[in-house]
């Protein structure tokens, strides 16, 4: 059912203090809740409910824990926990009064997060920005000249290594048989797992023989457990579309070698891609390539867009720019990026400008492309600060989501950055202001 309506009652509680009567109303978070268009949020994620039931969990206060999430890294599990602790925080998700108990189970973030899709976590991109413009964090004449580049969202997977995929994938082969009730011949779990510390430890000592040997054993365990399953799957009545999709990734794994191209580096995370972005000190990350989008004045956050498949980046620039439109309404004029991008052949508005640029390039265009390069600590802040550094939804839906609300994440953290700096102008300017009143009013008594 459609939750409803957090409406602030106008009859205060005898035995209980309003949470606005308890808090600074200087504080940044405090006045960060009144520049959210939290009725844009009732309007978009109401229609998403049914009519009939039992009343979901308020709208506010889901989309405030995510922002959140996001804007202290925090995870599920400890943003709950940290919310009972903070009466900023529960002001800021619509509460009237202090709560002592959690607001709701961790688990309902992921299934809100379902609900809601990469829509709607764009659209909560989207407000940010307009609260950014509100709270004159960025300004709307800055969102025309944007920076772009590309990074790649780690996912929450272990090293890839063929030997391990091998026993990973036979435990969870044999997982699934004992949860469907298939008996197998042999599960190898013993062995299996002795041929894996061996393999790291000839591999460590440099006996490449003696762990390739592991490694081949590792591969013929998975293969005979995939085998057995065949056939006890193919005797079994019952559909079991999960089972099915397990034994295709790894008799994938089992098949692909070494130069194979759409390989398979996790089993539990098989959307997985190896990415290569010339960096010396991590040659290889896995996950997948977003695009981001920054304003060249503020390094505001304008746009983030998962792009799975590992484009090239050139050809990810309509796709971004055409976003970053969506998100402010307004057409980028300038585009300064990269020479990875050289090629792009866009069908947009915007003037694109590629760093090393020489012919009609003027003071300050140059100016400009050197600015380019502040994209480059955003997506530091968003990888240290916030969730893009190691993913942990599932899936591509997953993938983008969590990108998507982790440049939501960056800009709360700008606009709090940005109202305490005027609360502390403001106190300045005050406390000036007195002293130089102070020797007039001596002069007077």
């Amino acid at each position: 059912m459609k939750p409803k309506l957090q409406a602030h009652s106008a009859s205060d509680d005898l035995f209980r203090m309003r949470l606005e009567q308890m808090l600074d109303q200087r504080h940044p978070l405090y006045r960060l809740a009144g520049n959210v268009g939290w009725a844009a949020v009732e309007e978009r994620f109401g229609g998403l409910y049914a009519e009939e039931g039992r009343p979901g969990i308020p709208i506010r206060l889901m989309v405030g824990l995510h922002y959140l999430k996001h804007a202290f890294n925090e995870s599920d599990e400890t943003v709950v926990e940290r919310w009972v602790e903070n009466p900023y925080w529960q002001y800021f998700c619509g509460e009237e009064y202090f709560r002592h108990e959690m607001p709701i189970n961790p688990s309902q973030m992921t299934r809100f997060r379902d609900r809601i899709g990469e829509a709607g976590c764009e659209f909560m991109l989207g407000l940010t920005v307009l609260a950014g413009i509100e709270t004159k964090t960025v300004s709307r004449a800055s969102l025309a000249v944007v920076n772009v580049d590309t990074t790649v969202q780690d996912k929450a997977i272990a090293f890839p290594t063929d030997a391990r995929l091998y026993h990973k994938a036979r435990g969870a082969l044999v997982r699934m048989a004992k949860r469907n009730g298939i008996e197998l011949r042999q599960n190898y779990e013993r062995l299996s797992k002795r041929a894996l510390m061996m393999n790291g430890r000839y591999a460590h000592a440099r006996q490449m023989q003696r762990a390739r040997r592991e490694q081949k054993r590792l591969r013929t365990y998975l293969g005979r457990v995939i085998r057995d399953m065949e056939r006890k799957v193919a005797n079994v009545q019952a559909e079991h579309p999960k089972l099915h999709r397990l034994l295709e990734v790894a008799k994938r794994i089992h098949a692909q070698q070494r130069q194979d191209k759409s390989k398979v580096y996790s089993v539990h995370a098989p959307e997985v891609e190896c990415i290569a972005k010339g960096k010396v000190h991590k040659p290889y990350e896995f996950g997948v390539k977003v695009g981001v989008v920054s304003t060249s004045k503020e390094s505001f956050v304008v746009g983030m867009k998962s792009l799975p498949g590992n484009p090239y980046d050139g050809h990810t620039l309509q796709a971004s720019l055409e976003q970053t439109q969506r998100l402010t309404g307004i057409v980028p004029k300038e585009a300064y990026v990269d020479r990875g991008y050289r090629g792009h052949g866009i069908m947009h508005e915007a003037r694109v400008w590629i760093a090393g640029a020489k012919r009609g390039v003027t003071v300050a265009i140059h100016r400009k492309l050197k600015r380019r390069n502040a994209v480059e600590p955003v997506i530091g802040h968003m990888k240290n600060d916030g969730h893009l550094g190691r993913n942990f939804l599932k899936g591509v839906a997953g993938d983008a989501m969590n990108a998507l609300l982790c440049g939501a994440g960056h800009n709360l953290r700008k606009i709090l950055r940005q109202l305490a700096l005027l609360c502390a102008r403001f106190a300045i300017s005050l406390k000036q202001l007195l002293d130089s009143m102070t020797p007039n009013l001596q002069l007077v008594s």
